[in-house]
């Protein structure tokens, strides 16, 4: 008698291992007649949130990172792929890596956004962006070598342009961003230093629109505002960035303010100049809309179906930051963990569904809240029902991001290292690594070859 064929497993590609393909890849974990296939150009989940903490001395990379292997090796329907998708040939079900072709059954693709600079790619290297855990060493490594080239300055006038920072945007990374540098040079190194007075550091956060923190509640935002000015940061809005250029004594910085009818033009000179001013999709946005005729939105991101699939192909799906969901409420759903983490698990589980021959509902976003932390016992917390600020939301957003931590010991590691600062104001991660670590013109501000620090994790 002949043997039975037994049928191929359903196998299921997931691009990108951030939280939304790492959720979908979790949720798929054991489960019958599946196989997953897990690719990412790292070996590591990185917890982006936390990624200021690192730029700034709080952390160490390997805090907020955790081994995609490790976390995934009890699901044995599992495989990771350390690769890059390069192309798609979705008629053929076929995506193209680097190294390989790799067939699929259905393919979800998560792999999220990059910097925007809005037309002006050319600051890229003047004014790093905060994505992965290169550009956090390589913020930290310019913050840290901006006060120990003040510290040899003799000339009043280099010296203030090494402690003045420049932060674009007055989203939360920025907000962030400004509040830790702000403690860093009001609090941390005050008694650090002999020839400087770090407490003279200017910190400027730009806003295009008319408050930090939009998509906030007005009266958050105002709060984040007047925590910032308490912290010593100087909040401009309504203020637009429209040329960067070196100069000897750092780089000069045009902003534009104002109306159309009465613009106000100023420049100042900054050695740190740190953005945090938008986001533009990754380059699976555009293979999409160039091989599956996937319709974009103006910055890029994939829109996508009730059931985040594109349209004319029910096995394809794009989750996390890279889709444009505009099918619930008068907004598309926020790039945050919690939106990742729903949109991951929900795929995976309409897939089982689908494969099971049942019906599958749209999905349907469940809005935790927004938090946005200013610096020790300043945040912003915005639940719907409730908001409120102080050290409060402070504490929230503290267990809030502790719990999105993926691995255990990661989480034990970074509330003992947040319980030792919280009461000590020390920073164990104030390293300066990578090219360039001495202290001077060109190792910092008009440095411009990026970090090339290797990461274990």
């Amino acid at each position: 008698m002949d043997a039975i064929a037994t049928p191929e497993p359903h196998h299921v590609v997931i691009i990108g291992g951030g939280f939304s393909g790492l959720y979908a890849a979790k949720t798929l974990g054991r489960a019958k007649d599946i196989k997953v296939t897990l690719v990412d150009k790292r070996n590591f989940h990185l917890f982006q949130p936390l990624l200021y903490q690192v730029a700034t001395g709080t952390l160490s990379p390997a805090d907020i990172s955790s081994p995609l292997r490790g976390i995934l090796s009890d699901y044995k329907n599992i495989t990771v792929l350390m690769d890059e998708a390069v192309d798609l040939d979705p008629q053929a079900q076929v995506l193209k890596l680097r190294e390989q072709e790799l067939p699929y059954d259905t393919l979800v693709v998560a792999t999220g956004v990059s910097h925007h600079y809005f037309g002006n790619d050319q600051w890229r290297d003047t004014a790093p962006g905060l994505k992965t855990i290169e550009d956090a060493l390589e913020m930290r490594r310019r913050i840290f070598v901006a006060f120990e080239a003040a510290e040899k300055e003799t000339d009043p006038e280099k010296r203030k342009a090494w402690l003045t920072f420049v932060i674009v945007g007055g989203g939360p990374t920025g907000v962030e961003l400004a509040g830790a540098i702000a403690e860093l040079a009001y609090r941390t190194l005050k008694e650090d230093f002999r020839n400087i007075d770090t407490s003279e550091t200017t910190i400027l956060l730009l806003e295009g629109m008319d408050r930090v923190l939009p998509p906030y509640d007005p009266d958050l935002s105002a709060k984040a505002a007047e925590s910032l000015s308490r912290l010593g940061v100087t909040v401009r809005t309504k203020t637009l960035v429209t040329q960067i250029e070196p100069s000897d004594s750092g780089d000069v910085v045009t902003l534009k303010s104002g109306t159309p009818d009465n613009p106000v033009i100023e420049t100042m000179t900054a050695r740190t100049i740190l953005w945090a001013a938008g986001v533009k999709a990754s380059g699976m946005g555009k293979v999409l809309a160039d091989r599956a005729g996937a319709l974009c939105d103006r910055v890029g991101r994939v829109i996508v179906e009730p059931d985040f699939s594109i349209a004319g192909y029910p096995n394809i799906f794009v989750i996390g930051d890279l889709a444009h969901y505009a099918h619930q409420g008068d907004r598309p759903i926020p790039g945050v963990a919690p939106a990742a983490v729903q949109a991951g698990e929900y795929v995976a589980k309409t897939l089982q569904r689908r494969i099971q021959g049942q019906s599958v509902e749209p999905f349907v976003y469940k809005d935790p809240g927004s938090l946005a932390i200013i610096g020790q016992n300043a945040a912003v917390v915005d639940l719907g029902f409730v908001k409120f600020s102080g050290p409060p939301a402070w504490f929230a957003w503290v267990f809030a991001h502790i719990y999105y931590l993926i691995e255990f010991d990661n989480k034990l590691i970074v509330m003992l290292q947040w319980g030792w600062n919280y009461f000590t104001r020390k920073r164990g991660a104030r390293l300066i690594t990578g090219e360039g670590g001495v202290a001077t013109a060109e190792s910092a501000g008009t440095y411009r070859t990026r970090v090339k620090e290797p990461v274990e994790v």
